[in-house]
């Protein structure tokens, strides 16, 4: 009894260490570091020849053994050298005619069991298929294995069924070859020919010898990265190994942020405006009354542009608390018995209907704000010209060239004695500047400009003209009751920023312009804005000016 417990006890502990390695083993191949260092551990001339057949014979991902050999490589435990292996791998078709045969033997077997009689082209189809036929009568009839009968215009076989099939043997011989070794089995011409009849391709593959490295050691010890507070406290970082500090290399480039192609067309448009004497209004404040949006500036209270459908109103707080008390009676007596020649519209003007919240629909609210402040400033009016370039909201329906919300770029001038000449001469100062000099002008209806056009540009591009603005001189009956002095005038004029970033950067769609389907790449890659001022030429006898 006790040799046998002995003898138990030994094949039990030889049985555990038989365990111990297989569980070893079975780690290694799972792990494709452990598995490298382990094959290297032989000695030190010890080598993987190729890390593919590596990956193969261990039953791993050749990716992950890569990979796990470029990042020991980065701590000096292998060396890597690249392998290159080129070889080709046969297609569907070239699998099919391994198979059953190429094309040509399947259409020449068709046309010999058919005889003397031969076939028509429908019926070769019938017997061997569309495809098949379609490429094996073209071979046949280029191999002189098939003819076609003149009289009966039928295709008749001319080599006999003892006729080997060439393009089979090739693709057997490509197929038997050792895995990854058969680009030498075939000649050039025959391979350029199946290549050519796209029955083969030529695969590159990128494999490496693994060798051991400076600091090779059987098991991989991960080094620190970070000296941490609690390896000081415990004294461990001692003992620990740190990764090699390069202190001059320079740091990951931070990606700085990429400017707006709006933002970019807005920065040149203020340049421009800002160069022609204007000041920038302040427009940071979306939400305005419909005060300040509509009844200041003469726009009746029953006009279609009031209604929730053309117009997002504020659902709290829904109406404001504060407007000029004086200028709001004059703004009513001129709505209601007009005043400046004017009768007014004749209605009741409300003010719950003027206290209503809303998100602006036109910077022109900003523009009604200036220049009541400018009528009533110290010292009494003063000429100036303003400009402002913000955001407006409008309930629309979106499509490609519109959308709820956008920019508007807004100017106006007043000054004493102004005429629509000066209008049109503005106008064409400012478009001149951003290279557009062919301008019409056409007659329009604005609720408060009289006179009032439309600005047509010419659009090369497009080679039509095209609505680029709108124009005109603010009514007596908005003016009046802002205290502005009799002579004075006001010509505005105003144009979206989106319509000419659109045909700048030669964008067909406003939603891939504005709003969240836009590509960040297209912001990061848009090139700089620029405008070049045309230089109108003269004729120097009539000094008219020529476009």
């Amino acid at each position: 009894l006790a040799i046998c417990e002995v003898g138990f006890r030994e094949g039990k502990s030889s049985l555990d260490s038989q365990t111990a390695t297989t569980l070893k083993d079975e780690q290694n191949r799972m792990d494709p570091t452990a598995a490298i260092l382990g094959a290297l551990a032989s000695g030190a001339d010890a080598s993987i020849a190729d890390s593919f057949a590596f990956a193969g014979s261990n039953g791993l991902d050749h990716n992950a053994v890569v990979g796990a050999s470029k990042s020991l490589q980065g701590d000096a435990y292998v060396s890597l050298s690249e392998l290159s292996t080129q070889f080709y791998v046969l297609g569907k078709e070239a699998e099919d005619i391994v198979k059953n045969g190429s094309q040509e033997i399947r259409v020449l077997g068709a046309l010999i069991e058919a005889g003397d009689e031969g076939l028509t082209i429908p019926e070769l189809q019938e017997k061997v298929g569309k495809d098949v036929s379609k490429i094996g009568m073209g071979n046949c009839m280029k191999l002189k294995w098939a003819k076609k009968d003149k009289a009966s215009g039928k295709l008749i076989a001319t080599a006999g069924s003892d006729t080997q099939d060439g393009v089979k043997e090739q693709l057997s011989a490509l197929q038997n070859a050792p895995e990854g070794d058969n680009a030498n089995v075939l000649d050039d011409k025959t391979l350029k020919d199946l290549k050519r009849r796209k029955l083969v391709s030529l695969i590159t593959r990128k494999s490496y010898k693994i060798t051991r490295g400076a600091e090779y050691a059987p098991q991989r010890v991960k080094k620190a990265a970070d000296l941490t507070k609690e390896m000081l406290d415990s004294g461990k970082w001692k003992e620990t190994t740190f990764k090699e500090y390069n202190f001059q290399t320079l740091g990951e480039s931070v990606g700085g942020g990429y400017l707006h192609p709006l933002l970019k067309v807005r920065a040149e448009f203020r340049k421009i405006l800002l160069e022609m004497g204007f000041s920038e209004m302040p427009t940071n404040k979306w939400v305005e009354s419909s005060f300040w949006n509509f009844d200041t500036l003469f726009q009746p209270q029953s006009h279609p542009a009031r209604d929730a459908h053309d117009t997002f109103f504020i659902k709290e707080p829904a109406s404001t608390v504060s407007i000029p008390e004086e200028y709001y009676d004059r703004v009513k007596t001129m709505h209601e018995e007009g005043g400046s020649g004017s009768i007014g519209y004749r209605c009741v003007f409300k003010r719950e209907e003027a206290t209503k919240n809303l998100l602006r629909t036109h910077t022109t609210a900003v523009s009604s704000q200036m220049l009541y402040k400018l009528a009533n400033q110290p010292g009494g009016f003063k000429p100036a010209k303003y400009f402002s370039i913000d955001r407006v909201f409008r309930n629309e329906s979106m499509d490609a060239t519109h959308l709820c919300e956008f920019h508007q770029v807004e100017g106006l001038v007043a000054d004493y004695n102004l005429s629509l000449g000066d209008l049109i001469g503005t106008i064409e100062t400012f478009f001149r500047k951003i290279g557009i000099t062919q301008l019409r002008f056409k007659p329009a209806f604005n609720p408060y400009t009289e006179p009032s056009m439309e600005v047509f540009g010419y659009h090369p591009d497009l080679k039509k003209w095209t609505e680029i603005g709108n124009s005109g001189m603010f009514r007596p009956e908005m003016l009046a009751p802002m205290g502005l002095p009799e002579n004075v005038r006001v010509i505005a004029w105003g144009l979206s920023l989106e319509r000419p970033t659109m045909i700048k950067y030669r964008i067909d769609n406003i939603r891939n312009l504005f709003g969240h389907k836009v590509d960040l790449a297209m912001t990061r890659n848009a090139p700089i804005c620029r405008f070049d001022d045309v230089e109108i030429e003269t004729n120097e006898e009539e000094k008219v000016p020529v476009a």
